[in-house]
């Protein structure tokens, strides 16, 4: 980081909190209550998981998106805050509604029912050169959610390039499977962050090695998240692959999100593309270790304890 960029990441994405519900969680219609094992309120979305699994190591993160002046949009910046990120440049937008997800959880599995709210309100207009230029690198995820901005984010990826900054793009899951976009934006976008099931469906191939062939040449750096099996990177004709480690799953929300967290600290910092990729790895490994998001995201030491003695 130079003396005249105060942030390592900007992140440009949705707010909403999440209301995790564990156990026997699988609706029974007309008008049956069932108890579940657990409820918790916590952090949510994708991009703000993100920001503050990437604050957790120890990088210098802003975050612009736009909120309610309602419960949850105050729950959100308030938890944000106490993870340091820096929120003045959120948006709150008056009566208007934060989004909210409510999750399903089993364990290794869960399903999300989302009220959008002011999740898809955020545009590339919203985001100024002057906030850009105080920051080396941008981060957009949730693709798919983020209407507003999308038909924008080439020119805005145009926009922080020409300042100096490098870009990364975690898509998440396209709800109409069409993945219209995407491959436009690739080549503006340094670092692609995408799962297994998201990379081949967009490539329409049937594992991540071909998938990875694919894209090779359309995007600098590539880091498909393969959940136990670890991770498989592809960065200037280099393929390599990464293990995770064993551990105790609890709730895998925001298991990619902070994965992508520790494979751009090792990305901003220079680290080769294994290294990288095994450090991203452990992040995501480790996340998952306790209900929510961003309560059991690694600090830089946790993390480094998995990696070789040498690096």
């Amino acid at each position: 980081m130079t003396p005249d960029t105060p942030f390592d990441l900007l992140v440009a994405g949705e707010i909403n909190p999440d209301l995790i519900l564990s156990g026997d969680v699988e609706p029974a219609f007309g008008q049956v209550e069932k108890l579940v094992e657990s409820a918790a309120l916590t952090i949510g979305s994708s991009s703000v998981i993100f920001a503050c699994g990437a604050a957790r190591l120890g990088l210098k993160v802003a975050f612009i998106g736009k909120c309610g002046d309602d419960v949850f949009g105050r729950f959100m910046l308030e938890e944000m805050q106490k993870r340091n990120v820096n929120v003045e440049n959120v948006i709150q937008v008056p009566g208007g509604s934060t989004g909210l997800s409510v999750i399903l959880n089993r364990g290794v599995d869960r399903a999300i029912l989302t009220h959008p709210g002011l999740i898809p309100a955020l545009a590339a207009e919203d985001i100024p050169d002057g906030l850009l230029r105080q920051a080396r690198h941008l981060h957009v995820a949730s693709y798919f959610l983020q209407d507003a901005l999308r038909p924008g984010l080439p020119r805005l990826f145009e926009r922080a390039r020409s300042l100096g900054l490098t870009t990364s793009l975690d898509t998440n899951y396209d709800p109409s499977e069409t993945w219209s976009g995407v491959f436009d934006l690739l080549p503006l976008t340094n670092v692609f962050l995408p799962n297994e099931a998201e990379v081949c469906s967009l490539t329409g191939e049937k594992t991540a090695d071909l998938a990875a062939d694919r894209l090779a040449g359309r995007v600098e750096t590539l880091a498909i998240k393969l959940g136990a099996q670890g991770a498989l990177g592809v960065s200037k004709g280099q393929k390599v692959r990464a293990s995770s480690i064993p551990v105790k799953v609890i709730d895998t929300v925001g298991a990619g999100d902070s994965f992508d967290a520790g494979f751009l600290y090792g990305y901003l910092n220079g680290w080769p593309l294994e290294k990288s990729l095994r450090m991203a790895a452990v992040c995501g490994a480790l996340s998952t270790q306790a209900a929510g998001g961003t309560a059991a995201q690694p600090t830089l030491d946790q993390a480094r304890a998995y990696l070789k003695p040498d690096t």
